[in-house]
């Protein structure tokens, strides 16, 4: 193998891979999204960039994170000619605070939701003996579509969340980490967005070569990226074991509606921060992408939603039971 570099990424290979195409050369699909990347420096320009030597980490730090799960898939008989599909569905959010000065994390606050997302408009709440099920009417009547539409109501509770846990912090001088693309999130205050998982190629082959030389707590200059939700969004290298040129390599973002100047400190502002989050490959198989105090959120959030054999057992008795109570259709 003289000559030749192998590289073995931390990533356990059971996630898949962190970028789509799998070898950790980055990912393979082209964006269809519309990227400006002369947004704070000309391409000709770009290059590794190191935050200000003197800017450090903000006291406190809070991380949101939503899980989702289907518990049922269901469908409503509103007449012999007329079948409505319908998703029982849970998904819960939280918010874990980082406390910097002292190294400690607690997780701030977390809500649990229960819905029916159906476009029938005739299905009303249901009670079983383990949880209650709220109607969400949906637009949506492709089954196989249906799971998209509890998306925009996890995205709306992690914004409740997150908003509810800063009126009960009051820093002024926090950040907000949001797990996952920004998108509607981007009203959020001092709310970056952050992207483990590479799907797409938002920059052009002479570009993208400075994503694989940033180091560890370094970035790239940011670009404009988007059309539905425009962001500003960069990539930046955590610490971890050397593998792939894609190793420790996330995505953040943040509004599109900040001044260049904002932009700037929060991009310095995530290389400073999102470093000392990371987890480690003895701890976690995502390491080091899936930081620290995501992962711990994420395990109580599952847990929140309860057990889904439980939950599937008491639609199926609620839904029998409503049946048989329902009244014969008149002839």
């Amino acid at each position: 193998m003289s000559g030749v570099r192998v590289h073995v990424e931390a990533w356990d290979p059971r996630y898949g891979a962190n970028t789509e195409g799998g070898d950790g050369t980055g990912p393979e699909a082209a964006s269809a999204e519309e990227v400006d990347p002369a947004a704070e420096l000309p391409p000709e320009a770009w290059q590794p960039l190191a935050p200000p030597p003197d800017l450090r980490a903000p006291d406190v730090v809070l991380l949101v994170d939503g899980v989702r799960r289907i518990d049922a898939h269901m469908w409503v008989e509103e007449s012999e000619s007329s079948l409505q599909p319908c998703l029982a569905a849970s998904y819960a959010a939280g918010v874990v605070r980082c406390d910097l000065r002292r190294g400690a994390a607690e997780v701030a606050g977390a809500r649990i939701v229960r819905g029916l997302f159906t476009p029938s408009p005739l299905l009303e709440d249901l009670t079983t003996t383990a949880a209650q099920y709220v109607v969400k009417r949906v637009g949506v009547r492709d089954p196989g579509k249906l799971a998209n539409s509890v998306l925009p109501h996890l995205r709306a509770l992690e914004v409740d969340v997150s908003r509810e846990q800063r009126a009960d912090v009051g820093a002024e001088h926090d950040l907000l980490v949001v797990d996952g693309p920004l998108e509607d999130r981007g009203a959020l205050p001092r709310a970056i967005g952050y992207v483990k998982t590479h799907r797409r190629t938002y920059l052009p082959p002479t570009l993208a070569t400075v994503i694989t030389r940033i180091r560890p707590g370094q970035r790239t200059p940011y670009f404009s990226v988007g059309t539905r939700w425009r962001q500003y969004s960069w990539y930046l290298r955590l610490p971890g074991p050397v593998g792939s040129p894609w190793a420790g390599i996330v995505r953040v973002e943040c509004s599109a509606e900040l001044t260049r100047a904002e932009v700037t400190h929060l991009a310095d502002l995530s290389a400073v921060t999102l470093p000392r989050l990371a987890s480690t490959s003895y701890k976690d198989p995502r390491a080091p992408q899936n930081l620290v105090p995501i992962a711990g959120l994420e395990k109580k959030l599952r847990a929140m939603l309860g057990n889904a054999q439980l939950l599937h057992r008491a639609l199926q008795s609620a839904v029998a039971a409503g049946n048989r109570a329902a009244p014969p259709e008149t002839p």
